[in-house]
């Protein structure tokens, strides 16, 4: 299989690749995995923010208990427990696009040596 980063870096070489193979139904499976690609890691990067942002909550939660503004600290509680699901749905999508990637992967040619011929249909 195919490294996705050489992938990402040279989706040329590999739809050449392809073409040399006379395989021409496989070009599209290229563009698909770059587009689901990029989605997965927009999704990584949100997941990453929702983190970031749950973990600065959480921290403020524990100030505003020890100061008596409960009522504060049950609202930001709130917000924690929606980036907690909003964060369960982002993973599952993630692993979803992971799947995805992975399975068209195994279906476009590794690159062959530059020693072998190319001959004509």
């Amino acid at each position: 299989m195919i490294d996705i980063k050489f992938l990402r870096e040279n989706p040329n070489i590999v739809k050449e690749n392809i073409k040399k193979k006379f395989q021409m139904h496989k070009l599209e499976l290229v563009d698909e995995v770059l587009d689901l690609d990029n989605k997965n890691r927009e999704l990584k990067l949100k997941g990453d923010e929702l983190r970031m942002k749950r973990n600065s909550l959480s921290s403020q939660i524990g100030g505003l208990m020890q100061s008596g503004k409960k009522d504060e600290a049950e609202k930001v509680k709130l917000e924690v427990k929606a980036i907690n699901d909003e964060l369960a749905n982002n993973e599952k999508l993630e692993a979803e696009y992971s799947e995805k990637v992975t399975a068209i992967m195994m279906k476009i040619p590794n690159i062959m040596h530059e020693s072998v011929p190319v001959r004509k249909r």
